[in-house]
């Protein structure tokens, strides 16, 4: 009944937002960065919490520590889009999906085909010096014979693009964000408990025709959804594919 209903309103939407977190991307083989960080911690007796891993402070003065973590723990490049990633890209591609903004930095949106993403904390795609600015790619990152990489211009370090804690996100991507979530007519709230701050706010600006929530666990939001799913999302996509004629 729940599926059928989240069809029917896709189907019946011209403006749909997706805005989606770390459960889009587990079914793809790819943990929360929590979870990653508390393997890292029992494989390391490391004491640093995730946040503080993750965090500019952490970057600045723990440069090996944290590339260790990210490269270790954060990149995985093997990992492939799963029904979610594939069944927006369709419903880009027939003209229905307005946008997605995601949490994620793992690039699987654009992999499976969107070209209308919003990454609100950045990509490990993309990666510059420090020093003068040079672009790097996760391959130069991965493949990195250092465990912190640097320039083979200036020898200064490589940060990757992605927002640590600490930083500001950018405001061009939350004002395009916002603007898509203010001209939905359907949100559609998939993989994310929507605690982190200030990108979980954003969902206030829906002034749309229904609010879907999809996330296993519960969330302060939900009380609001029109429709609240409970079901692995990547699971609930591929079952309505064949409803609105995407092939994923």
């Amino acid at each position: 009944m729940k599926l059928g209903t989240l069809a029917e309103w896709i189907g019946t939407s011209s403006r749909v937002v997706f805005f989606g977190g770390a459960g889009v991307s587990t079914e793809s083989g790819i943990p929360d960065f929590r979870s990653a960080a508390g393997i890292y911690q029992s494989e390391h007796n490391s004491p640093y919490a995730p946040e503080e891993i993750l965090s500019r402070r952490f970057f600045d003065k723990h440069l090996e520590i944290f590339y260790d973590f990210y490269k270790s723990k954060m990149l995985h490049p093997e990992a492939k889009p799963n029904s979610a990633h594939r069944l927006l890209a369709g419903l880009e591609r027939q003209g229905r999906l307005d946008m997605i903004i995601t949490q994620n930095i793992d690039g699987l949106h654009q992999s499976a085909g969107s070209t209308r993403v919003q990454e609100l904390h950045g990509s490990i795609h993309r990666n510059h010096c420090m020093g003068c600015g040079r672009f790097y790619s996760l391959k130069d990152i991965t493949e990195s014979e250092d465990v912190v990489p640097r320039c083979t211009a200036c020898g200064d370090v490589i940060k990757p693009d992605v927002v640590l804690y600490g930083e500001m996100l950018d405001d061009e991507v939350i004002h395009e964000s916002v603007q898509a979530i203010q001209g939905a007519d359907l949100l559609i709230i998939g993989g994310t408990s929507l605690t982190v701050q200030p990108a979980a706010s954003m969902v206030t600006y829906f002034k749309g025709d229904h609010i879907v929530l999809i996330n296993a666990s519960s969330t302060a939001y939900d009380q609001k959804a029109d429709l609240l799913i409970t079901d692995p999302i990547g699971a609930v996509m591929g079952a309505i594919a064949k409803d609105l004629d995407v092939e994923i």
